[in-house]
Protein backbone atom coordinates (compact mmCIF):
# COMPACT_ATOMS: atom_id res chain seq x y z
CA UNK A 1 0.00 0.00 0.00
CA UNK A 2 1.09 3.37 -0.80
CA UNK A 3 2.65 5.46 2.36
CA UNK A 4 0.34 8.61 2.59
CA UNK A 5 2.03 12.06 3.01
CA UNK A 6 -0.05 13.27 6.48
CA UNK A 7 -1.68 16.69 6.20
CA UNK A 8 0.63 20.13 7.04
CA UNK A 9 -0.89 22.49 9.09
CA UNK A 10 -0.24 25.65 7.86
CA UNK A 11 0.56 28.28 10.84
CA UNK A 12 0.13 32.29 10.73
CA UNK A 13 3.55 33.37 11.74
CA UNK A 14 2.39 35.74 14.42
CA UNK A 15 4.70 37.80 17.48
CA UNK A 16 3.57 35.04 20.43
CA UNK A 17 5.50 32.52 17.85
CA UNK A 18 8.68 34.36 18.38
CA UNK A 19 11.49 35.20 20.91
CA UNK A 20 14.21 37.40 21.31
CA UNK A 21 13.31 40.35 18.26
CA UNK A 22 12.51 43.78 19.01
CA UNK A 23 10.48 43.99 15.90
CA UNK A 24 8.53 42.46 13.45
CA UNK A 25 8.62 43.93 9.87
CA UNK A 26 5.96 42.89 7.39
CA UNK A 27 7.67 42.63 4.05
CA UNK A 28 6.54 41.30 0.62
CA UNK A 29 7.70 38.21 1.26
CA UNK A 30 7.33 37.49 4.95
CA UNK A 31 8.15 38.48 8.48
CA UNK A 32 11.87 39.82 8.91
CA UNK A 33 12.97 39.98 12.86
CA UNK A 34 15.02 42.95 13.94
CA UNK A 35 16.76 43.12 17.06
CA UNK A 36 16.59 47.14 17.36
CA UNK A 37 13.18 48.89 16.97
CA UNK A 38 12.05 50.75 14.10
CA UNK A 39 13.01 54.25 15.70
CA UNK A 40 16.58 53.11 16.36
CA UNK A 41 16.82 51.87 13.03
CA UNK A 42 15.76 55.13 11.88
CA UNK A 43 18.64 57.25 13.54
CA UNK A 44 21.17 55.45 12.06
CA UNK A 45 22.31 54.89 8.60
CA UNK A 46 25.25 52.96 8.75
CA UNK A 47 24.61 49.91 6.55
CA UNK A 48 27.25 47.51 9.05
CA UNK A 49 24.63 48.36 11.63
CA UNK A 50 21.61 47.48 9.38
CA UNK A 51 23.14 44.29 8.53
CA UNK A 52 24.07 43.37 11.92
CA UNK A 53 20.43 44.32 13.67
CA UNK A 54 18.68 42.26 11.02
CA UNK A 55 20.67 38.66 11.21
CA UNK A 56 18.48 37.07 14.04
CA UNK A 57 21.08 36.30 17.05
CA UNK A 58 18.92 34.91 19.82
CA UNK A 59 15.67 34.89 17.77
CA UNK A 60 13.74 31.56 17.86
CA UNK A 61 10.41 30.34 16.77
CA UNK A 62 8.40 28.69 20.12
CA UNK A 63 5.53 26.30 20.06
CA UNK A 64 4.00 24.15 21.72
CA UNK A 65 2.58 20.48 19.36
CA UNK A 66 2.15 17.11 18.97
CA UNK A 67 3.36 17.36 15.59
CA UNK A 68 6.36 15.11 14.41
CA UNK A 69 7.16 17.09 10.98
CA UNK A 70 7.85 21.44 11.41
CA UNK A 71 8.87 22.82 7.89
CA UNK A 72 10.14 26.15 8.19
CA UNK A 73 9.99 28.16 4.55
CA UNK A 74 12.34 31.02 5.01
CA UNK A 75 14.45 33.48 2.64
CA UNK A 76 18.12 33.87 3.88
CA UNK A 77 20.80 36.31 2.42
CA UNK A 78 23.40 34.79 2.19
CA UNK A 79 27.30 36.68 1.96
CA UNK A 80 29.83 36.76 -0.76
CA UNK A 81 32.93 38.23 -0.15
CA UNK A 82 35.15 38.59 -2.73
CA UNK A 83 38.76 37.45 -2.70
CA UNK A 84 37.60 35.08 0.47
CA UNK A 85 36.95 31.55 1.55
CA UNK A 86 33.12 30.89 0.75
CA UNK A 87 30.94 31.35 3.97
CA UNK A 88 28.60 27.87 4.92
CA UNK A 89 24.56 28.27 4.75
CA UNK A 90 23.19 29.12 8.10
CA UNK A 91 22.59 26.62 10.75
CA UNK A 92 18.82 26.48 12.57
CA UNK A 93 18.93 24.60 15.34
CA UNK A 94 15.88 22.32 16.76
CA UNK A 95 15.06 22.17 20.14
CA UNK A 96 12.65 19.54 22.05
CA UNK A 97 11.74 20.28 25.50
CA UNK A 98 15.27 22.54 25.90
CA UNK A 99 17.36 19.85 24.57
CA UNK A 100 18.77 19.69 20.95
CA UNK A 101 17.28 17.73 18.66
CA UNK A 102 18.62 18.39 15.05
CA UNK A 103 19.67 21.22 12.87
CA UNK A 104 19.54 22.32 9.35
CA UNK A 105 20.24 24.30 6.73
CA UNK A 106 17.75 26.20 3.76
CA UNK A 107 18.67 26.06 0.57
CA UNK A 108 18.09 29.36 -2.06
CA UNK A 109 18.03 32.94 -0.84
CA UNK A 110 19.22 36.13 -1.96
CA UNK A 111 23.22 36.80 -1.90
CA UNK A 112 24.86 39.96 -0.60
CA UNK A 113 28.17 40.53 -2.38
CA UNK A 114 30.47 42.10 -0.34
CA UNK A 115 34.08 43.74 -2.15
CA UNK A 116 36.34 44.27 0.45
CA UNK A 117 38.28 45.97 -1.47
CA UNK A 118 36.13 48.84 -2.43
CA UNK A 119 33.45 48.55 0.43
CA UNK A 120 30.73 48.06 -2.72
CA UNK A 121 27.69 45.60 -2.61
CA UNK A 122 25.47 44.07 -4.72
CA UNK A 123 22.33 42.36 -4.08
CA UNK A 124 20.77 39.39 -5.83
CA UNK A 125 17.24 38.25 -5.30
CA UNK A 126 16.56 34.49 -4.97
CA UNK A 127 14.25 31.91 -3.99
CA UNK A 128 12.64 31.08 -0.50
CA UNK A 129 14.23 27.95 1.36
CA UNK A 130 12.97 24.86 3.26
CA UNK A 131 14.65 23.95 6.39
CA UNK A 132 12.73 20.31 7.29
CA UNK A 133 12.71 18.50 10.84
CA UNK A 134 11.02 15.11 10.79
CA UNK A 135 11.04 12.06 13.39
CA UNK A 136 9.87 14.03 16.34
CA UNK A 137 8.09 12.65 19.28
CA UNK A 138 4.31 12.62 19.08
CA UNK A 139 3.57 13.78 22.53
CA UNK A 140 2.90 17.10 23.60
CA UNK A 141 6.18 19.34 23.60
CA UNK A 142 7.69 22.66 23.19
CA UNK A 143 9.33 23.36 20.04
CA UNK A 144 11.87 25.45 19.26
CA UNK A 145 13.57 26.45 15.93
CA UNK A 146 16.96 28.95 16.61
CA UNK A 147 17.31 31.01 13.68
CA UNK A 148 20.86 31.67 12.14
CA UNK A 149 22.65 33.88 14.08
CA UNK A 150 24.68 35.42 11.34
CA UNK A 151 22.89 35.03 8.43
CA UNK A 152 19.55 37.82 7.65
CA UNK A 153 16.23 35.67 7.74
CA UNK A 154 13.02 36.18 6.41
CA UNK A 155 9.83 33.96 7.51
CA UNK A 156 7.98 32.87 5.16
CA UNK A 157 5.79 29.86 6.37
CA UNK A 158 5.46 27.58 8.93
CA UNK A 159 3.73 24.13 8.29
CA UNK A 160 3.22 21.09 10.93
CA UNK A 161 2.06 17.92 10.66
CA UNK A 162 -0.27 19.16 13.39
CA UNK A 163 -2.01 22.28 14.95
CA UNK A 164 0.42 24.06 17.17
CA UNK A 165 -0.50 27.19 20.02
CA UNK A 166 2.07 29.47 21.35
CA UNK A 167 4.08 28.17 24.78
CA UNK A 168 2.73 29.88 28.21
CA UNK A 169 5.11 31.85 30.38
CA UNK A 170 7.73 30.07 31.50
CA UNK A 171 8.25 32.21 34.48
CA UNK A 172 12.03 32.18 33.76
CA UNK A 173 13.81 35.56 33.55
CA UNK A 174 14.91 37.66 30.68
CA UNK A 175 18.46 38.75 30.18
CA UNK A 176 19.32 41.11 28.00
CA UNK A 177 22.94 41.18 26.72
CA UNK A 178 24.27 43.96 24.45
CA UNK A 179 27.95 43.75 22.85
CA UNK A 180 30.00 43.39 20.09
CA UNK A 181 30.12 40.77 16.97
CA UNK A 182 31.77 37.94 19.64
CA UNK A 183 28.28 38.40 21.56
CA UNK A 184 26.52 38.31 17.91
CA UNK A 185 28.56 35.10 17.86
CA UNK A 186 31.13 35.55 15.02
CA UNK A 187 32.50 32.28 14.39
CA UNK A 188 30.79 29.92 16.59
CA UNK A 189 28.93 27.43 14.92
CA UNK A 190 25.21 27.64 15.16
CA UNK A 191 22.80 29.64 17.07
CA UNK A 192 22.33 27.89 20.43
CA UNK A 193 26.12 27.37 20.41
CA UNK A 194 26.94 31.02 20.39
CA UNK A 195 28.58 32.10 24.33
CA UNK A 196 25.22 34.02 25.26
CA UNK A 197 23.13 31.09 24.36
CA UNK A 198 24.80 28.44 26.02
CA UNK A 199 25.18 30.64 29.20
CA UNK A 200 21.21 31.83 29.31
CA UNK A 201 20.63 27.82 28.76
CA UNK A 202 23.11 27.24 31.94
CA UNK A 203 21.80 30.05 33.69
CA UNK A 204 18.05 29.24 32.72
CA UNK A 205 17.23 32.43 31.70
CA UNK A 206 15.63 33.88 28.64
CA UNK A 207 17.76 35.61 26.24
CA UNK A 208 17.85 38.53 24.12
CA UNK A 209 20.62 39.13 22.75
CA UNK A 210 21.64 42.46 21.03
CA UNK A 211 25.50 41.15 20.27
CA UNK A 212 25.61 43.71 17.15
CA UNK A 213 28.61 42.76 15.07
CA UNK A 214 30.87 46.07 14.90
CA UNK A 215 27.58 47.97 16.36
CA UNK A 216 28.93 47.69 20.11
CA UNK A 217 29.34 51.96 19.77
CA UNK A 218 27.75 53.51 22.62
CA UNK A 219 24.73 54.88 20.34
CA UNK A 220 21.85 56.49 22.32
CA UNK A 221 19.50 54.58 20.03
CA UNK A 222 21.07 51.23 21.61
CA UNK A 223 20.83 52.08 25.31
CA UNK A 224 17.09 53.60 24.82
CA UNK A 225 16.53 50.30 23.21
CA UNK A 226 18.21 48.45 26.41
CA UNK A 227 16.03 51.40 29.01
CA UNK A 228 12.80 50.17 26.93
CA UNK A 229 12.82 46.41 27.03
CA UNK A 230 11.64 44.16 29.81
CA UNK A 231 14.29 42.59 31.22
CA UNK A 232 14.81 40.88 34.77
CA UNK A 233 19.27 41.34 33.89
CA UNK A 234 21.29 43.21 31.86
CA UNK A 235 24.89 42.72 30.82
CA UNK A 236 26.76 45.30 28.22
CA UNK A 237 30.09 43.92 27.28
CA UNK A 238 31.82 46.94 25.76
CA UNK A 239 35.01 48.48 24.33
CA UNK A 240 36.57 46.41 21.23
CA UNK A 241 34.17 48.02 18.97
CA UNK A 242 35.10 51.68 19.96
CA UNK A 243 38.67 50.38 19.66
CA UNK A 244 38.49 48.49 16.25
CA UNK A 245 36.58 51.56 14.54
CA UNK A 246 38.48 54.23 16.31
CA UNK A 247 35.45 56.30 16.66
CA UNK A 248 36.56 58.05 19.87
CA UNK A 249 38.80 59.02 22.51
CA UNK A 250 39.65 58.82 25.72
CA UNK A 251 37.72 62.45 26.40
CA UNK A 252 34.66 61.11 24.67
CA UNK A 253 34.73 57.19 25.77
CA UNK A 254 34.64 57.76 29.58
CA UNK A 255 31.21 60.43 29.19
CA UNK A 256 29.59 58.22 27.05
CA UNK A 257 29.82 54.85 28.98
CA UNK A 258 28.04 56.99 31.65
CA UNK A 259 25.64 57.91 29.34
CA UNK A 260 24.41 54.82 28.15
CA UNK A 261 24.48 53.86 31.95
CA UNK A 262 22.36 56.36 33.20
CA UNK A 263 19.79 55.56 30.02
CA UNK A 264 19.64 52.10 30.75
CA UNK A 265 18.87 52.86 34.67
CA UNK A 266 16.32 55.12 33.41
CA UNK A 267 13.92 52.20 32.47
CA UNK A 268 15.45 49.49 34.41
CA UNK A 269 16.67 51.81 38.14
CA UNK A 270 16.30 48.36 40.62
CA UNK A 271 17.90 45.10 38.27
CA UNK A 272 20.96 43.56 37.98
CA UNK A 273 23.14 45.51 35.58
CA UNK A 274 26.91 44.06 34.18
CA UNK A 275 29.45 46.15 32.40
CA UNK A 276 31.52 43.56 30.73
CA UNK A 277 35.19 44.61 29.35
CA UNK A 278 36.81 43.26 26.10
CA UNK A 279 38.29 39.50 26.38
CA UNK A 280 41.78 39.29 25.32
CA UNK A 281 42.48 40.07 22.05
CA UNK A 282 46.41 40.73 21.35
CA UNK A 283 46.86 42.91 18.17
CA UNK A 284 44.92 45.52 20.36
CA UNK A 285 45.92 45.09 23.82
CA UNK A 286 48.55 48.18 22.99
CA UNK A 287 48.03 49.31 19.86
CA UNK A 288 44.77 51.64 19.09
CA UNK A 289 42.61 51.17 15.81
CA UNK A 290 41.62 51.29 13.52
CA UNK A 291 41.23 47.35 12.45
CA UNK A 292 42.31 46.58 8.72
CA UNK A 293 41.81 43.91 6.71
CA UNK A 294 44.88 41.59 7.00
CA UNK A 295 45.94 41.05 3.16
CA UNK A 296 48.59 38.38 3.49
CA UNK A 297 45.84 36.13 5.02
CA UNK A 298 43.54 37.40 2.48
CA UNK A 299 46.26 36.45 -0.01
CA UNK A 300 46.12 33.09 1.49
CA UNK A 301 42.14 32.20 1.28
CA UNK A 302 41.28 32.76 4.55
CA UNK A 303 40.26 35.81 6.68
CA UNK A 304 42.15 38.01 8.75
CA UNK A 305 42.75 41.17 11.14
CA UNK A 306 45.34 43.21 12.08
CA UNK A 307 45.92 46.85 13.90
CA UNK A 308 46.61 49.90 11.78
CA UNK A 309 47.03 52.55 14.85
CA UNK A 310 50.50 53.72 16.43
CA UNK A 311 50.82 52.74 19.94
CA UNK A 312 52.66 56.41 20.97
CA UNK A 313 49.09 57.52 19.90
CA UNK A 314 47.72 56.99 23.14
CA UNK A 315 49.09 59.25 24.89
CA UNK A 316 46.97 61.90 22.86
CA UNK A 317 43.82 59.54 24.26
CA UNK A 318 43.43 56.82 21.15
CA UNK A 319 42.06 53.92 22.73
CA UNK A 320 43.60 50.09 23.33
CA UNK A 321 41.82 47.84 25.28
CA UNK A 322 44.02 47.82 27.91
CA UNK A 323 43.10 51.75 28.51
CA UNK A 324 39.10 50.85 27.84
CA UNK A 325 39.31 47.97 30.47
CA UNK A 326 41.13 50.38 33.08
CA UNK A 327 38.40 53.33 32.30
CA UNK A 328 35.43 50.25 32.86
CA UNK A 329 36.84 49.94 35.54
CA UNK A 330 37.13 53.20 36.97
CA UNK A 331 33.20 53.89 35.91
CA UNK A 332 31.85 51.41 37.74
CA UNK A 333 33.46 51.05 40.95
CA UNK A 334 32.83 54.68 41.28
CA UNK A 335 29.45 54.25 40.02
CA UNK A 336 28.82 51.28 42.71
CA UNK A 337 29.30 53.28 45.52
CA UNK A 338 25.40 54.89 44.82
CA UNK A 339 24.26 51.37 42.73
CA UNK A 340 24.46 48.23 45.18
CA UNK A 341 23.44 46.62 41.35
CA UNK A 342 26.04 47.73 39.05
CA UNK A 343 29.08 44.61 38.71
CA UNK A 344 32.06 45.08 36.42
CA UNK A 345 33.73 41.84 34.80
CA UNK A 346 37.15 41.76 33.16
CA UNK A 347 36.27 40.08 30.25
CA UNK A 348 39.88 38.39 30.31
CA UNK A 349 38.21 36.31 33.23
CA UNK A 350 36.00 34.80 30.37
CA UNK A 351 39.40 34.48 27.74
CA UNK A 352 42.84 35.50 28.85
CA UNK A 353 46.74 34.52 27.97
CA UNK A 354 46.01 31.08 29.02
CA UNK A 355 42.95 30.48 26.82
CA UNK A 356 44.74 32.12 23.64
CA UNK A 357 47.90 29.67 24.17
CA UNK A 358 45.06 26.74 23.95
CA UNK A 359 42.26 28.25 21.72
CA UNK A 360 43.84 31.45 19.20
CA UNK A 361 41.91 33.67 17.72
CA UNK A 362 41.22 32.24 14.46
CA UNK A 363 41.53 36.17 12.34
CA UNK A 364 42.93 37.66 14.89
CA UNK A 365 39.52 39.03 16.89
CA UNK A 366 36.85 36.49 16.95
CA UNK A 367 36.92 33.25 19.46
CA UNK A 368 36.27 30.26 17.71
CA UNK A 369 33.48 27.24 18.20
CA UNK A 370 35.69 25.32 21.14
CA UNK A 371 36.32 29.39 22.72
CA UNK A 372 32.53 30.34 22.25
CA UNK A 373 31.63 27.17 24.59
CA UNK A 374 34.42 27.90 27.23
CA UNK A 375 33.43 31.69 27.42
CA UNK A 376 29.68 30.88 27.59
CA UNK A 377 30.24 28.40 30.12
CA UNK A 378 32.84 30.59 32.61
CA UNK A 379 30.07 33.43 32.00
CA UNK A 380 27.23 31.32 33.48
CA UNK A 381 29.55 30.22 36.77
CA UNK A 382 30.71 33.48 37.68
CA UNK A 383 27.39 35.46 37.12
CA UNK A 384 25.10 32.72 37.00
CA UNK A 385 26.33 30.75 39.81
CA UNK A 386 26.13 31.20 43.44
CA UNK A 387 27.35 34.75 44.58
CA UNK A 388 27.56 36.44 41.12
CA UNK A 389 25.97 39.60 39.41
CA UNK A 390 22.57 37.58 38.29
CA UNK A 391 22.58 34.59 41.00
CA UNK A 392 19.51 33.66 41.48
CA UNK A 393 19.08 34.81 45.38
CA UNK A 394 20.12 38.13 44.43
CA UNK A 395 18.01 41.13 46.30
Amino acid sequence: MEKQTPMMHTTPLTADLIRGALDLERTERGLLPHRLPARARAQCADPQLALAESQPSGVRLVFRTRATTVELDTLPTKRVYTGAPPRPDGVYDLLVDGHPAGSGRADGGDTLTIDLATGSTDHTPGPVGTVRFTGLPSAPKDVEIWLPHNETTELVALRTDAPVEPVPDRGRRVWLHHGSSISHGSDAASPTTTWPALAAALGGAELINLGLGGSALLDPFTARALRDTPADLISVKLGINVVNSDLMRLRAFGPAVHGFLDTIREGHPDIPLLVVSPILCPIHEDTPGPTAWDLAALGEGRLGFRAAGDPAETAAGKLTLAVVRAELDRIVRERAAEDGLLFHLDGRELYGEADFAELPLPDGLHPDAAAHRRIGERFAARVFGAGGPFAADRG
